[in-house]
């Protein structure tokens, strides 16, 4: 057998009425030249694993490309010689399909979509279909912290930290749940910290900021949302996307669905004279179940509205002489201080408190917490009344005279 040199291919010639012919280097046994009676020609290597052959083609011959050839020949045969197969290991690892972060947000939205409530599913998709948008094409398994906190950093630059914040949020969530379904093993989103302030979360209006967010409230859907959020403790959706069959007024409550709630457990809220009052008050619109808002869904325009309450309450305390601007608060922060207030003043016992907003922990776990709506009603009712005539007494500017529900010791 010959040995291969740079031009060899062009002296070697296919015999006439043959469709092609192969030639064996003498240096290196299975590396080979094959030449088609068309004049094409290209490298090969022929090699062994156990008792089948294999062949693979490494490439047309060029003049110049016979010593990286003869390299690569040599390496898979080397490791055929060990009973690796290693152009097998090539192809399966082309073949193998890559999962992208985009395709697992196209199979993870979806899956998702019915568990969340409307309003939280388009803000979770527009952050993982347009926040996250730039690492799309990268494999999620190849994600790693670094490359995220990139993106992060990025968001709090163009849009503040808490939107750095939530996107990091809804990318956690979307790989706790491709985890559990096998497309990648760890979440590279734990240990990324905050960016915005942690202290804001546990932001608790004082008695006095409450009566200043009620007066500063006007006589419009947001001011009727807001105080209704003062007086029940309740989620700004399930008062914002209230409709009226749900406010059943002769027995003075409004009957949440288990669809409408955040732990999908359906759930009473007893109306106090204050809260009904507000309800009485609100003329239902002709061919609308909504009790807020005007366009498909409920009340919509929370920024805006919450910016303008901001701007009437610093207008109020600038008129009597206040220089100090109310420190910064969300909407969320009037259940926090709710739950503070009703809990620090004694008008109920911990455990009402908790089936008042809907927490399901402690006393309301389990069986008892998951089938029985109406547990503590009498307890939730008088609570809420006390604290109705107590926001009343704030407001009017009276001293309040409610006994406080006396702890059991």
């Amino acid at each position: 057998m010959p040995k291969f040199y740079e031009g060899f291919a062009d002296e070697v010639t296919v015999p006439a009425g043959k469709r092609d012919v192969q030639v064996f280097d003498d240096e290196l046994p299975g590396f080979g030249i094959r030449k088609f009676s068309s004049g094409q020609v290209a490298y090969f290597v022929k090699y062994n694993i156990g008792p089948r052959q294999r062949r693979h083609t490494l490439g047309t011959v060029v003049r110049g490309n016979l010593r990286d050839m003869r390299l690569e020949a040599s390496k898979i045969l080397a490791k055929a010689r060990l009973g690796i197969d290693a152009v097998a290991e090539k192809r399966a690892a082309a073949e193998k399909y890559v999962v992208c972060l985009n395709d697992v947000v196209k199979r993870y939205l979806p899956d998702r979509k019915p568990n969340l409530r409307p309003r939280y599913y388009a803000e979770i998709e527009r952050q993982l279909e347009k926040d996250w948008k730039p690492l799309h094409k990268e494999p999620i398994d190849g994600l790693t912290r670094q490359t995220i906190i990139g993106v992060i950093d990025d968001i709090a630059a163009e849009r503040g930290e808490v939107a750095a914040d939530r996107a990091r949020t809804a990318l956690g969530g979307l790989f706790s749940w491709a985890i559990e379904r096998g497309y990648c093993e760890i979440n590279p989103t734990l240990n990324i910290g905050a960016r915005a302030n942690a202290g804001a979360r546990d932001r608790v209006l004082t008695e006095s900021e409450l009566v200043e967010v009620w007066h500063a409230c006007e006589d419009d859907d947001y001011g009727g949302i807001v105080r209704l959020l003062i007086l029940t403790g309740q989620r700004k959706t399930e008062i914002g996307d209230l409709i009226w069959p749900e406010v059943q007024k002769d027995r003075r409550q409004i009957d949440l669905p288990a669809r409408r709630t955040k732990n999908h457990r359906a759930h009473l809220v007893p109306l106090s004279d204050q809260a009904l009052a507000i309800l009485e008050g609100i003329k239902q619109r002709k061919g609308r179940d909504l009790v807020f808002g005007r366009r498909t869904g409920g009340f919509s325009g929370w920024s805006k509205a919450k910016a303008e309450l901001n701007s009437r309450i610093a207008a109020a305390r600038a008129e009597v002489g206040i220089k100090k601007a109310m420190p910064p608060w969300r909407i969320h922060d009037l259940r926090r201080s709710f739950i503070t207030h009703v809990n620090e003043r004694g008008f109920a016992q911990p455990h009402v408190v908790e089936a008042i907003v809907n927490h399901i922990s402690g006393h309301l776990a389990g069986v008892a917490g998951t089938y029985n709506r109406a547990q503590y009603l009498a307890e939730r009712r008088q609570a809420l009344d006390a604290w109705g005539l107590h926001i009343k007494s704030l407001v009017d500017s009276t001293a309040s005279k409610i006994v406080p529900f006396r702890k059991r010791q």
